[in-house]
């Protein structure tokens, strides 16, 4: 993880004295390309990774649709404390440019903040640069020094998320609802899931928030590798995420996404892993799973294609 830690919380302040309003500014630099960073910023899937600003915290999304106009809604959990609850909505989504969300904070019914946050992506090749400022509009004491040390962590985190992130993307060549189809039927997705060569032999299956797909990947040489994906959200022909485990309740090995979008008439499919660790990150591209995984889309691209 790269930051500047001179900047992270650099702060420029708009006093009508009493306190109440501040413009806080924070800077990274991460080791990962601004699509990838673009991708850990907003897709849900990752943002519950780092959202948590240290282990004490726990955050809930209750709400989350990452487009403009959508609303995110979650509660950050502290034991023995009251719940603090953040409701906002997007602004302004230009992907690997800019986004701009607004926040109320809230605890106990009552109104803590409320704040504008403008975040400004630089594209740096394999590495980016994110511009987070803040403008706040504080009801409650302390929020301004909250929002400094909590936004400083949590971009730490995100840093640390988007260098352990793999993103992959393929225009498949039908539409979102028939490319969508081909993967949340329990019949079909069996059928192309998986690189050149893989089959897949299937335990249980159940699409849907809440379910999970027990199955075996079974090599070209016959190696068998067991697979167990719990599903979490998922909305209809837009995304879904699931949590990768090493075999029927094994360890945790990612948390990944889908996300589906309308392109000229056929479907962008963004699939997005944040691994455990970076160590993990790095054994997986080691071995190819880039590669593998392209190879996996490109499957579902010949089987839709195929069906006609």
């Amino acid at each position: 993880m790269t930051s500047n830690p001179a900047a992270s919380g650099a702060v420029t302040a708009r006093d009508d004295g009493t306190g109440r309003f501040a413009t806080l500014t924070f800077e990274r630099e991460v080791a990962a390309p601004v699509s990838v960073l673009w991708q850990a910023w907003t897709a849900p899937a990752a943002r519950t990774v780092w959202a948590a600003p240290s282990p004490s915290v726990t955050v809930e999304f209750l709400e989350a649709d990452t487009r403009v106009g959508g609303r995110e809604v979650s509660l950050c959990k502290v034991a023995g404390e009251p719940d603090v609850r953040c409701e906002g909505g997007w602004l302004v989504l230009q992907p690997d440019v800019c986004s701009v969300n607004d926040e109320v904070i809230s605890s106990e019914g009552v109104t803590q903040s409320a704040a504008l946050v403008t975040a400004d992506f630089s594209d740096f090749g394999a590495r980016s640069g994110l511009v987070v400022t803040v403008q706040l509009s504080s009801l409650a004491a302390n929020m301004e020094q909250g929002y400094r040390q909590g936004f400083a962590a949590g971009l730490d985190n995100l840093a640390g998320v988007a260098e352990r992130t793999m993103v992959l993307q393929r225009v498949i060549r039908a539409p979102r609802a028939v490319v969508w189809s081909a993967w949340m039927n329990p019949e079909t997705l069996p059928q192309w899931w998986g690189p050149d060569g893989f089959s897949c032999r299937t335990s249980r299956i159940d699409l849907r928030a809440g379910g999970e797909w027990v199955f075996d990947m079974i090599g070209p040489d016959g190696t068998v590798y067991p697979n167990h994906h719990l599903y979490g959200e998922v909305r209809t022909q837009e995304r879904l995420g699931y949590t990768l485990l090493w075999g029927e309740n094994g360890p945790r090995h990612a948390d990944a996404w889908a996300s589906f979008e309308d392109q000229d008439g056929f479907t962008k499919v963004t699939l997005g892993m944040v691994f455990t660790s970076a160590a993990e990150f790095q054994t997986a591209r080691g071995f190819g799973a880039i590669e593998l995984g392209l190879q996996t889309l490109g499957k579902l691209d010949g089987f839709v294609a195929a069906r006609g």
